[in-house]
């Protein structure tokens, strides 16, 4: 996983490089204030764009992404991603390295599934079949901790899967809003995912006929990435989240109220002086004051809450997370606990 920042110059076929790696999955989100998140990956091609702030269908453009390339991605005039002076962010993951093949572990069969097992993360589209109980299989091969789906034809929302939920079989939370966990069994059939197969009732946002799908699903790596909860304190002197790891991405969302998705990334600040943050279900820029009462201290191997913001720090109620660091820490599962 890495992170990227570029300055826009509304020059078609720009090739924006420094990645490390040719990216399977990007999410790109113009810093200072107006368009739409971007999300691409290799499983549905580069040049088809959905939003996670948004309940809309995918869209094929080729003025956004125009291709993943061997250190980074190819981007056109579109100005939601290259208008001239304008700052971006690009937060990037390997999984596969390729559009892959259909996995037929599930009652349905993947249409393409890209899986990296070592680092954890798995892109796979399908077809649904509005069957309670479908299953669709993921290929990697250890129960998933966090799951993004899109219905990729239809007006829905995103539906989110956290293994730190209370009762995460019958609890889901939406990418693009900012609602407290809903309680519906027919999204996850009330079932938990396995090491195979993710568990699907009949909802259009999850498994309606013949509409197409995009599912996101990572499974946690000691070193690497880590799923897990924290309970607010209220105080600007917050609570630290271990994660083993010094993080490069931060999701954050209250499960018990509603509040905005806070990101956070250790490149667009890039010390720690309580640091800038996003958030996912807005088209918002991105906040840049300093002791801003959502803010955090990312930290050698976890991240610090340094604000009393009811987004990230309400006393008494709890915060789900997704941290990713940017490489596997070594082969011998020992955590990083480096700077």
């Amino acid at each position: 996983m890495n992170n990227n920042l570029y300055t826009g110059n509304a020059t078609d076929n720009r090739a924006i490089t420094g990645v490390g790696f040719k990216p399977d999955l990007t999410w790109i989100k113009e810093r200072q204030s107006g368009p739409s998140h971007l999300l691409q990956d290799v499983v549905r091609g580069a040049t088809y764009q959905v939003y996670p702030n948004a309940t809309d269908a995918q869209i094929n453009t080729t003025n956004q992404v125009k291709s993943f390339d061997s250190d980074g991605y190819t981007i056109g005039t579109g100005t939601w991603i290259n208008n001239n002076s304008d700052t971006y962010v690009g937060w990037n993951w390997l999984a596969g390295g390729s559009q892959g093949s259909s996995n037929t572990d599930g009652s349905i069969n993947t249409t393409y599934t890209s899986v990296n097992t070592t680092s954890g993360i798995s892109i796979s589209t399908y077809a649904g079949n509005t069957t309670s109980g479908a299953t669709i299989g993921h290929g990697l091969g250890a129960v998933p901790n966090f799951i993004m789906i899109k219905n990729l034809n239809s007006t829905e929302n995103w539906v989110v899967y956290h293994s730190a939920i209370a009762d995460p079989q019958t609890k889901f939370l939406q990418l693009n809003l900012s609602s407290a966990a809903q309680t519906q069994t027919g999204i996850w059939n009330d079932t938990l995912p396995t090491s195979s197969v993710i568990s699907l009732g009949n909802y259009g946002s999850v498994n309606e006929s013949p509409d197409n799908y995009v599912c996101y699903a990572f499974t946690e790596k000691r070193g690497y990435s880590h799923f897990n909860y924290y309970t607010g304190n209220g105080n600007a002197d917050g609570t630290f989240c271990y994660t083993g790891f010094r993080p490069s991405w931060i999701l954050v969302k209250i499960t018990e109220a509603q509040d905005q998705w806070n990101m956070y990334d250790d490149r667009r600040l890039g010390y720690n002086d309580y640091n800038n943050y996003l958030a996912a279900n807005t088209t918002n820029g991105e906040s840049t004051g300093n002791g801003d009462a959502n803010a955090i201290d990312i930290l050698s191997n976890g991240f610090k809450i340094r604000g009393n913001g009811n987004a990230m720090n309400q006393a008494n109620y709890q915060y789900v997370f997704a941290a990713f660091g940017q490489t596997l820490v070594g082969s011998n599962d020992i955590p990083n606990n480096a700077r």
